[in-house]
């Protein structure tokens, strides 16, 4: 039975992206404790500006932000071929790996670090590995709750408005449905990580929560644009992987709509 499952172009694909997809969240979040200076990256000097009477403000991101794009353009993908029911399923994959992840990470944290490993990089300006392991990977609870909470959210936001816009509009018009669903879902996860970490666990003003919502959510917002066209891209890209009359039968039952009893395997 495993051989006809691995020979199933859809199946193999569905395993491919829920791997991605759960890599890629788990990735962003371990490297989201960093935050780096969008201008300098870009070469350009940091911004300084005002919102909602916060001032100072300039684009220090999360490296995080760096990868959630991905997310939602694969969120897309899937809901467009597989459906709102495989999206949710591998978000709640990908919530309970996260959660898990962060457990170890808790476990290792407090176990006894070996004398010799303590003051092992001090030649390379780190006089205690313990701290730096700590720091890295000891993130706030407020900031890992509020992070799953607004992944959760925002993943089921952008299946049922990409669903809504494609029932209006078809087949056509896959850059309105993608990017539409996307810019909005990525509104929903930034003000609600921002909220819970930091409003409710670090009793931030409200002020401030909007402006850094504004801010991240303006690098989100540009991005979902950007990468509009990656979604064509990927979409010739599986046509050509399952062939055109799978990948329409893939569409339809992906919307509900009744196909043949034909198989769907694509060899």
């Amino acid at each position: 039975m495993i051989h006809q499952i691995l020979k199933d172009k859809p199946t193999k694909l569905f395993v491919a992206f829920a791997a991605f997809f759960v890599a890629n969240a788990l990735i962003a979040e371990c490297i989201g404790g960093k935050i780096f200076s969008l201008e300098s990256f870009l070469g350009m000097k940091p911004s300084s500006f005002t919102l909602f009477g916060q001032s100072g403000l300039s684009f220090n991101l999360t490296c995080g932000v760096i990868l959630w794009p991905l997310e939602f353009v694969l969120t897309d993908i899937v809901n467009e071929y597989y459906g709102p029911k495989a999206v949710r399923r591998i978000s709640y994959i990908a919530v309970a790996l996260i959660s898990y992840a962060f457990v170890m990470f808790y476990f290792a944290i407090h176990l006894p670090g070996a004398n010799f490993w303590l003051g092992s990089k001090q030649d390379q300006g780190v006089p205690d590995m313990q701290g730096a392991f700590n720091a890295i990977f000891g993130q706030g609870m407020w900031i890992i709750f509020g992070s799953l909470c607004a992944f959760l959210v925002s993943q089921i936001v952008d299946v049922t408005v990409f669903h809504r816009i494609k029932r209006a509009t078809g087949d056509k018009w896959i850059w309105l449905r993608a990017t539409g669903s996307t810019v909005i879902s990525q509104f929903v996860d930034s003000f609600i990580v921002l909220f819970i970490a930091f409003k409710i666990g670090n009793n931030w003003s409200w002020q401030l929560v909007l402006a850094i919502c504004i801010v991240n959510y303006t690098y989100k917002f540009t991005m979902a644009i950007v990468l509009t066209p990656l979604i064509y891209l990927m979409e010739r890209m599986i046509e050509r992987y399952l062939g055109h009359e799978t990948a329409q039968k893939m569409k339809a039952a992906a919307m509900g709509a009744p196909v043949s009893d034909e198989p769907v395997v694509a060899g």
